[in-house]
């Protein structure tokens, strides 16, 4: 038997999905996530019960409980040591606009880094507090880490997030998300449009879709990218693909993820170069920030239902 309380929503648009009426008739929205994260990831000098594990050029790596794992911890500082400002001097130089999913820990320990994302105008999204595994949190303990980020985040930045992707996230995330009153969410890779979920209250909130598969944490995974040609290709037939649909009038978005220690190698950032001027070499291309995104949502597409 089908329970009619089932939380899950498996339909969506369904086979009419609205026009997002990108601006300038766009035929598709491209839009470039940074993670900044290092300096925020587990580490047993901040108290966590054991060493980092994921997204490294270690392969197979397991949490040392107890123990630092340096390896691990260079890794993580060449992304924000180099690769950051590899991924800084590129963007800038194409004058391509980025949203940044910030730790916020991490960023308040490179207040460089931050001045360099501010003077670029670029989006600054929270990405939580630390970069941990937040199903592991009593509702209590994560309300106080989302509470932090904001507070700190403010503090660095000159303004609150108003978009949050806790990226490892718990069943309580979502509420907790709209309790702190941010305007959306980004913990969701249900769908290639913003949609509406009925929120608490039975208010409506905006969810902007991310993605784990246009997205160069697939360097570091067994099933991924070997080489930056098959991120390239990757990328570039998911844009053609999406830019097709757009022009027989389906437009929809498209999220490319990045992260400093991994894209940010000299051998990976050629693909992206690569793709960022296939993408300016087509015209009827919206390259916004998901704040942009967002606000477009909540002007042109209101949820009269849920």
């Amino acid at each position: 038997m089908v329970s009619e309380a089932y939380p899950r929503d498996l339909v969506g648009y369904g086979r009419h999905a609205p026009d997002p009426k990108w601006p300038g008739g766009a035929n598709i929205a491209v839009q470039f996530v940074i993670n900044y994260e290092e300096g925020g990831e587990s580490s047993i000098l901040d108290g966590d019960p054991a060493s980092e594990c994921l997204l490294s050029e270690i392969v197979g790596a397991a949490p040392w409980p107890g123990q630092r794992n340096m390896n691990m911890e260079s890794i993580y500082e060449y992304g924000s040591r180099s690769g950051f400002w590899r991924l800084w001097r590129l963007f800038t130089g194409l004058k391509v606009p980025v949203t940044v999913y910030g730790v916020t820990l991490a960023m308040a320990r490179n207040p460089e880094a931050v001045a360099a994302m501010k003077e670029a105008g670029w989006e600054i999204a929270s990405h939580g507090y630390r970069w941990l595994e937040y199903k592991d949190f009593s509702e209590e303990e994560e309300r106080k880490h989302i509470r932090e980020a904001v507070r700190l985040h403010t503090e660095l930045t000159g303004e609150r997030p108003q978009g949050l992707y806790q990226g490892k996230p718990s069943i309580n995330t979502l509420k907790l998300t709209q309790e702190e009153g941010f305007l959306y969410s980004s913990d969701s890779y249900a769908d290639d449009l913003p949609y509406w979920i009925k929120g608490i209250d039975g208010k409506p909130f905006l969810i902007i879709p991310y993605t784990l598969e246009a997205n160069d944490m697939r360097f570091a995974t067994p099933q991924g990218f070997n080489a930056g040609d098959q991120f390239f290709n990757y990328l570039k037939d998911s844009f053609d693909e999406l830019y097709r649909e757009g022009a027989e009038g389906a437009p929809k978005m498209m999220n490319i993820g990045l992260h400093c220690r991994l894209v940010g190698r000299a051998g990976r950032i050629a693909a992206l170069r690569r793709f960022l001027e296939y993408v300016l070499s087509h015209d009827k291309v919206w390259i916004p920030q998901r704040i942009e995104i967002a606000r477009h949502w909540h002007e042109h597409h209101k949820p009269e239902t849920i």
